[in-house]
């Protein structure tokens, strides 16, 4: 019977003196729709898949061709909604730069930015341009601890942004004389699909319009609020003219010819690899002296990572239209010194009680934890960064 991952395995990983290498997760994953059928990879610029030739085993005479569904930033940004989700449940720490006051944005965009959602996590622009009841916030004591965090004095990280010492972050938004702080993520994953039969698939199809209204009418309009438009030849000042087919209306092919998107591919097989790195790891410490504190607080770390990922690709999921795969077989293995050994996580109820365990531990030997089990912190806009949205986003009632 393969042995439950708990947190004494953990704290001994995450130890000075360790010579454990981590965890690898694999998972052959299956289409929703069956075995075979076209999977959609992220596209890129030029309406590219990021392509690769790969060793699927020692023994293969020649690489295979894979294509990258899902690469190594995208699937971190999956395990960080993940745990914004999760952060009342399992009272973990978030700062929210709150934008309800601008309430003239468009419906799609959001109210509200989780720490969870920076793109740059503890060194982002947006962390940077906030405020604090008035203050800029990178100048409060708070504020200043966080962006002038490092993983050898990580307390502030531990107790604000955790999943920027699983993750990774750059300090590169605070000027060439501020913090140039970098921390290589520990956690590393990726859905690739191998052997895809075909590569050259477009995308083709054509909208419908159930009056058939003629693609052919130019239409006047102002380019922030088409809902205004008119049939016209001569467009005023602050106007465009298009054809009535570029405003909605008309059976119009999705794209040109010259711009048909990739389509969906057929792969051999779709698997998934998750690797976390102890190594990487034990660069993270509170910079106290006090061993026991460093490896729970890296416990910790791994714990939210680990629910994280139960929760991300531990059940069916969709990755985005035209990827929603599930889970076939999933294996995990310890990396350890000794040799290597399969482990098991038991599922996300196990998963979120270690991560709850592992936070109770990391209290008793004094881990900073100010923002665990607490309200979000709220920080607002600084007088740039509302004019910057109110240009992108103009008030088309005012």
């Amino acid at each position: 019977m393969t042995d439950l991952l708990d947190l004494d395995r953990l704290l001994r990983g995450c130890a000075d003196d360790s010579f454990d290498d981590g965890l690898l997760i694999e998972a052959e994953l299956q289409p929703t729709a069956g075995t075979g059928a076209p999977v959609k990879p992220a596209i890129y610029e030029g309406g590219r898949y990021q392509q690769d030739r790969r060793w699927a085993s020692p023994d293969d005479a020649v690489p295979q061709n894979v294509i990258v569904i899902d690469n190594v930033p995208s699937q971190a940004n999956r395990h960080e909604e993940q745990l914004r989700r999760a952060r009342a449940r399992c009272g973990l720490p978030e700062i929210v730069l709150d934008l309800a006051d601008m309430d003239w944005m468009p419906p799609h965009l959001p109210r509200q930015l989780s720490s969870y959602q920076f793109p740059h996590r503890n060194a982002d622009a947006y962390l940077r341009d906030a405020e604090l009841d008035g203050q800029q916030f990178i100048k409060t004591e708070m504020g200043s601890q966080i962006v002038g965090a490092t993983p050898w004095l990580a307390g502030p990280l531990v107790a604000w942004f955790p999943q920027a010492l699983l993750y990774g972050f750059w300090q590169s938004h605070l000027g060439k004389k501020g913090a140039r702080t970098k921390h290589a993520r520990g956690w590393v994953s990726e859905i690739v699909g191998w052997q895809p039969a075909a590569q050259g698939t477009k995308a083709l199809g054509l909208k419908g319009d159930p009056l058939n209204l003629s693609v052919d009418e130019s239409a006047v309009f102002d380019p922030n609020n088409q809902a205004g438009w008119r049939l016209g030849e001569k467009a005023e000042k602050g106007e465009e003219k298009k054809k009535l087919s570029e405003l909605g209306h008309g059976q119009v092919p999705f794209m040109r010819d010259d711009e048909t998107a990739p389509a969906g591919i057929s792969f051999r097989r779709v698997a998934q690899r998750a690797s976390l790195s102890f190594a990487q790891l034990r660069r993270v410490g509170l910079g106290t002296g006090c061993p026991d504190a460093d490896a729970a607080a890296r416990a910790l770390v791994v714990a939210l990572g680990l629910h994280a990922h139960t929760m991300a690709f531990g059940r069916g999921f969709a990755l985005r239209s035209g990827a929603e795969l599930r889970p076939e077989r999933t294996s995990i293995t310890w990396l350890g010194a000794n040799g290597d050994s399969p482990i098991d996580l038991g599922g996300a109820e196990h998963t979120e009680a270690l991560l709850s365990e592992a936070k109770e531990s990391a209290r008793a030997v004094s881990v900073p934890l100010d923002g665990w089990d607490r309200e979000p912190l709220v920080l607002h806009a600084n007088e740039s960064l509302r004019i910057s949205i109110a240009k992108t986003w103009p008030n088309l009632d005012a």
